[in-house]
């Protein structure tokens, strides 16, 4: 069974940085798509970062120059490394993966949307002080 386990999250204050680690189980395809995704309190769940096996990336508006999304085979852990926080990016971060029926729909282009990842891991909280 596949599992996804963030961590590093924490607070700082703005202007701070943190890098997250989602680490997949059991995730043993000869291609895949990760993504991380968050949520804040009484808002809808967003996509921020992905990254497939080719290397492609793609990133929310809101986060593109500041977030780099990265990935080290060797330890089947997926990286975001969170620069310039602001206290909007305060939120529940959630590492996920697409499943194989969704490959050919996010083959060059990592998703956003939260549409296509099938696994999630727990979640990583991260909070941006002002």
């Amino acid at each position: 069974q596949v599992q996804l386990v963030e961590s590093g999250g924490g607070s700082v204050q703005s202007g701070g940085s943190l890098r997250l680690s989602c680490e997949a189980s059991a995730y043993t395809y000869s291609w895949y798509s990760i993504g991380w995704l968050r949520q804040a309190p009484g808002k809808e769940r967003e996509g921020v970062a992905g990254i497939n096996s080719d290397d492609n990336t793609n990133y929310a508006d809101s986060v593109q120059g500041r977030f780099t999304i990265s990935q080290d085979n060797a330890k089947n852990t997926v990286y975001v490394q969170k620069n310039s926080l602001k206290p909007e990016d305060t939120a529940m971060y959630y590492c996920a993966a697409v499943a194989p029926r969704y490959f050919m729909a996010v083959r060059r282009t990592p998703s956003l949307s939260e549409d296509v990842y099938t696994y999630w891991g727990q979640g990583t909280q991260v909070t941006v002080s002002s």
